[in-house]
């Protein structure tokens, strides 16, 4: 499966992002897809998860209630929809798949494929 992560760019304090990520190749229902981000010399860090079937999320505490992770299986496509951002959701985000998942992992080596990222900037 390839990804392709795609809608970042630079938002002032309180606003809101849409965040795609392009599913190419087949993700089965068994496939949980994942947002991470990477704020500059910092760790990757888990933002939020779906399976893809769509019967469960998670959401790190730190983006419960303003962040939602959702997904059109028709478009293969997932997104994350950013609300009330943050300085500190500043980051480049990824999204990542792990095919065989059986149950939502927040470790970024649970995840196989990687798409690359898309800048997020939040100016206070």
């Amino acid at each position: 499966v390839q990804l392709q992560a795609y809608g970042g760019g630079l938002v002032q304090t309180g606003g809101s992002l849409r965040l795609s990520c392009a599913v190419s190749g087949r993700a089965f229902s068994r496939s949980v897809m994942a947002w991470f981000r990477q704020a500059p010399e910092k760790e990757r860090e888990f933002v939020a998860a779906i399976r893809w079937s769509g019967e469960m999320t998670r959401h790190t505490d730190s983006v419960k209630g303003r962040f939602t992770i959702s997904r059109d299986s028709a478009k293969n496509t997932v997104y994350l929809q950013m609300n009330n951002l943050k300085p500190e959701d500043t980051a480049v985000y990824y999204c990542a798949a792990d095919l065989a998942a059986s149950r939502i992992m927040a470790t970024v080596g649970a995840y196989t494929s990687w798409g690359h990222g898309t800048q997020v900037t939040v100016s206070s």
